[in-house]
């Protein structure tokens, strides 16, 4: 049996390297690529992202990220969003005050963190569902945050989506997101050492 093969879009922004690295780890055959045919073809499509919610959305504008996120989706094809990779999923990210508008696969909006201090940089445990496929397994462990930013409320998400939550100096946030196809993480699961290897077990074996 071969490995899933997993397209890491290269879009100009992200960990790509660390990622490429901690997927193979988890037993994916990786690709790092922009290319359209590559990242609809593949077992998975991982989304990363770092840096500016705008910036990023541009990146992801380039090279029809958004088109291909979505037609993944409608095929019930699995996409992994990563950190910023997990924000630009929503509908509108307000950054620096420019409101920025997002892929929109996910309703909600992605906003500056209620907390003294910030960025939030370090290892937080999460609240995970008990039905959770990518925290299978999972309890307890603590997961590698960095951010200022995030989605404070899952009002608007659908009812059947599986949500994770955190908290940073008193302020809850989504910590990942699971409906469908469709999984992101706030978190890097790729530099959160054996708990984030897991992680990426988990999601790589949703893709055969």
């Amino acid at each position: 049996m071969t490995d899933p093969r997993v397209v890491v879009f290269d879009y100009g922004s992200g960990n790509l390297h660390s990622a490429t690295r901690a997927l193979r780890a988890a037993g994916a055959e990786v690709v790092l690529t922009a290319d359209a045919d590559a990242a609809l073809a593949a077992d998975g499509l991982v989304v990363p992202g770092v840096g500016a919610f705008a910036a990023c959305m541009d990146g992801l504008n380039a090279v029809g990220g958004p088109a291909i996120i979505a037609q993944r989706l409608a095929a019930d094809r699995p996409v992994l969003g990563i950190c910023v990779g997990h924000q630009v999923l929503f509908g509108h990210g307000v950054e620096h005050d420019l409101d920025a508008a997002g892929v929109g696969v996910l309703p909600g909006v992605v906003e500056r963190l209620h907390s003294a201090r910030l960025p939030h940089m370090g290892w937080n445990t999460v609240e995970a569902p008990a039905n959770s496929v990518l925290f299978a397994g999972l309890g307890g462990e603590r997961f590698y945050f960095v951010h200022s930013y995030g989605v404070r409320s899952s009002a608007d998400l659908a009812p059947d989506a599986l949500v994770t939550w955190t908290e940073h100096g008193g302020d809850r946030f989504i910590a990942a997101v699971e409906r469908g196809p469709l999984s992101s993480t706030q978190f890097h699961p790729e530099k959160s050492g054996s708990a984030g290897a897991a992680l990426l077990r988990n999601w790589i074996a949703t893709l055969g």
